[in-house]
């Protein structure tokens, strides 16, 4: 059973004809959402070119949403392309993370920490 497959409709905070979004029910950080797809498939490599331009108008949309709603300093986004990336859910998302001033002591390197001991490139 796929858990994003049976989400009620209560749970979407909008949509459009490929995708939807959801508050992520584990967050990281104030409005944390996921981009869903509505079609059952674990990769991101997959998407059709019109699921290509409907991923890209929802991160806009939720981008917007979340900017009105909280005014992040930045975003990271992610996707956990198979089980060696930490995908969980074989179902695919987009994690849409907002940012915020000092949430973090030394946030460089963004999305490099999921490999801690190669993420300082800087030193």
């Amino acid at each position: 059973m796929c858990p994003f497959c049976e989400l009620p409709d209560s749970r979407i905070w909008h949509e459009n004809e490929h995708f939807f979004v959801v508050k992520d029910a584990f967050p990281v950080c104030h409005c944390h959402s996921l981009v869903i797809a509505r079609r059952h498939d674990a990769s991101i490599f997959s998407l059709s070119s019109a699921e290509c331009d409907d991923l890209n108008r929802m991160l806009r949309w939720i981008k917007n949403a979340i900017d009105e709603l909280a005014q992040p300093s930045g975003y990271n986004l992610g996707v956990n392309e198979g089980r060696a990336a930490g995908q969980t859910v074989s179902h695919l998302h987009v994690h849409v993370i907002p940012r915020y001033p000092d949430d973090q002591p030394d946030p460089r390197g963004g999305v490099r920490w999921v490999l801690p001991e190669k993420a300082i490139y800087w030193e």
